[in-house]
């Protein structure tokens, strides 16, 4: 048997999820038996998959040996280097992530990725204990591709990284990018809608500008800030978030961004030089609803610092 006492980073979360972070040995399987079978026990009572925990709640797992060792806290993130923190504030985290640093170790060797600096300095600071942890540790709300540079957010605890990534899906987080491309758009200023498909084998999308069965819809926004020797400096703003939205969706209407070696013009990057996308997530606003614990950060435009911006006209 192996109990837990809820703690606050535990609390608001279903009964199975909760243990599947806490036992990841426990097959699933398993797991859902002993909850039918009443070898899953809430203070002391019979509980259901999709019962909530709340902060003090003692859960109590009736398992083999074999089962009952929580998982290990992963300390790799010690060897990481401090993060860029453009933000910082009790609940959240803002960083920037450079060019060539993975979001999340995505199944590479190196310890060095943006949510490993991250819970680094949090360690260091203190304020991340993975010891006084049972499901907890700091997380990414958002993530970028390798060769995208810009700010993400981390949140510090449970019930804001809920919050945080509702927020992204309500669109109470206002993305906003800056590219350079090598065409100018068909408008100085343009809301542009298309339909997107994914295919999650070749880690490539598809851009129609009509519908078809299993394509998403997609929105981007795009205002042209400036043109130079034949680049254009674009402002985007997204109002869908799909994979490699800006990038396919800018070439599919005939700019595709510098440096874009998937969807880009790859003559013109040899012509300028450039080999890694010039695209930045250069801003981040708010707009959280006035019962929202994150309502306080309305107001607030967080945005990347000129010295660590990688391209301009």
């Amino acid at each position: 048997m192996i109990e837990f006492t809820i703690r606050q980073n535990d609390s608001g979360q279903r009964v199975d999820k909760f243990i599947t972070k806490t036992l990841p040995k426990l097959p699933k399987s398993m797991m859902y038996r002993l909850i039918r079978q009443k070898d899953i026990k809430l203070n002391s009572k019979r509980c259901t998959a999709d019962t909530m925990l709340n902060e003090g709640d003692i859960l109590r797992i009736y398992v083999k040996d074999e089962f009952d060792s929580p998982k290990k806290h992963d300390m790799s993130f010690l060897n990481a280097p401090a993060p860029e923190i453009i933000f910082e504030d009790e609940n959240i985290i803002i960083a920037f992530k450079p060019v060539g640093l993975d979001s999340h170790s995505n199944g590479t060797n190196t310890d060095d990725t943006l949510i490993n600096r991250i819970k680094n300095y949090l360690y260091n600071k203190g304020e991340y204990i993975p010891e006084n942890e049972n499901s907890f540790a700091p997380a990414l709300s958002s993530r970028l591709d390798r060769n995208t540079s810009g700010l993400v957010i981390s949140a510090k605890n449970a019930s804001v990284l809920r919050e945080i990534n509702a927020g992204i899906q309500s669109g109470y987080v206002h993305k906003i990018y800056r590219c350079l491309t090598v065409a100018k758009p068909p408008e100085t200023e343009d809301i542009i809608t298309a339909w997107h498909f994914r295919n999650a084998n070749k880690n490539i999308v598809r851009i129609s500008d009509e519908k078809r069965d299993g394509w998403h819809e997609i929105k981007t926004g795009y205002k042209v800030l400036g043109e130079n020797n034949g680049l254009c400096l674009l402002e985007i703003r997204l109002y869908t978030g799909r994979t490699h939205q800006i990038r396919a969706h800018l070439a599919h209407i005939g700019c595709a961004v510098l440096g874009d070696g998937k969807y880009g013009n790859i003559a013109k990057n040899k012509r300028y030089g450039v080999f890694r996308q010039a695209l930045c997530a250069y801003a981040l606003e708010f707009d959280f609803p006035e019962n929202s614990a994150l309502h306080y950060l309305n107001g607030i435009h967080v945005t990347v610092p000129e010295n660590l911006l990688t391209f301009s006209l």
